[in-house]
């Protein structure tokens, strides 16, 4: 087995002049524990170039290419009320595509087992025509788009980032060769992921969304997969998983308010890693306490790796996260 893990110093590059809670010091603590536990030196390290803009173009108008490149042209912009760039901020946005790209094609090529892609900025709310959410290019999205282009038939997106991922919906909303899973806090930023939202055209029944309510942990998360996600997936048969790897539903996170712990992220990697032949790639979104998000790369790398689960603890989810899982379910079935 062997696992992929792209990481570049171009990442720390992207910064804000003002205190921000999308800071580099986020991948910076990510790197320190993956090194100081030994997992970083276990994986091989897919280098990261910058995607083209025909890669970029298959997910984004042409008219936000140029706005993102046209960034580095000042210290500092702010593009909307939560996103910002710097100089060195399109170079980052690109590799982080780029590097993306590289190593979901090897692992869908079987060349790698499966993978993780430590990027900043991350993406996934980061629209055909607009960046928001401190995201400038749908990484995932495009990631996706170039394994489809390679000959990938069929691919899964998981979304577990505490923020819905608006723009990856928006952009495999009407293909049903995408299919899009996303659990997410709701009502909150940016505001879609509602149950009776599905997809439309032929991509109609592709995307599931499953809107928690704040207070959600482990037990909850391991339903959502339990109960809906991967009777779907099976029945869809991905070639390929990329999951939109937030970390900040994770307990303790200043944005979200929810539970998760490093074993729950653990225990949905080992998970998803039933699905495509294991050929699963993470790809890091948000997530904003240190210690949390370095604890649960750590631990979601380690199921990469093939390391063995601690036993499982069997806790009953909360009813009224019984109560949503049944609603997308039934949604589900209106739908079949």
């Amino acid at each position: 087995m062997t696992t992929g893990l792209v990481y570049d110093p171009w990442f720390l590059a992207h910064r804000a002049p003002y205190d921000h809670p999308e800071h580099p010091g986020r991948l910076e603590a990510i790197w320190h524990c993956l090194e100081e536990e030994g997992l970083a030196q276990r994986c091989l390290r897919v280098p990261a170039r910058e995607a083209t803009r025909d890669e970029l173009a298959r997910v984004h108008t042409e008219l936000h290419i140029d706005a993102i490149g046209e960034t580095a042209q000042t210290d500092f912009r702010q593009l909307d009320p939560d996103t910002y760039t710097c100089r060195d901020s399109a170079t980052a946005a690109r590799l982080a595509a780029g590097g993306l790209i590289d190593l979901t094609l090897e692992v869908a090529a079987g060349s790698l087992s499966n993978g993780f892609a430590l990027l900043r900025p991350p993406g996934h709310h980061a629209e055909a025509d607009r960046a928001m959410g401190f995201c400038l290019f749908n990484n995932v999205a495009v990631a996706a788009k170039a394994a489809r282009a390679a000959g990938a038939r069929r691919v899964l997106i998981v979304d577990w980032d505490l923020h819905h991922g608006n723009g990856t919906q928006q952009a495999f909303w009407e293909d049903p060769s995408v299919l899009y899973f996303s659990t997410h806090q709701f009502p909150f930023y940016p505001g879609t992921g509602a149950v009776e939202e599905v997809g439309g055209g032929a991509g109609r029944g592709f995307t599931v969304n499953v809107p928690w309510p704040g207070g959600m942990g482990d037990a909850e998360y391991i339903a959502s997969f339990d109960r809906v996600l991967l009777p779907i997936a099976r029945a869809f048969e991905p070639d390929l998983v990329l999951v939109s790897c937030g970390f900040d539903a994770a307990a303790g996170d200043p944005l979200g308010a929810m539970r998760v712990s490093p074993g729950g992220y653990a225990r949905l990697t080992a998970r998803l890693r039933t699905l495509a032949g294991g050929r699963v790639v993470l790809a890091l979104e948000g997530g904003y306490d240190l210690d949390a998000i370095a604890r649960s790369a750590a631990a979601s790398l380690r199921v990469l790796l093939g390391e063995p689960l601690s036993p499982e603890p069997r806790d009953a989810p909360a009813e009224a996260a019984t109560r949503i899982l049944d609603q997308v379910l039934r949604a589900r079935e209106r739908e079949s």
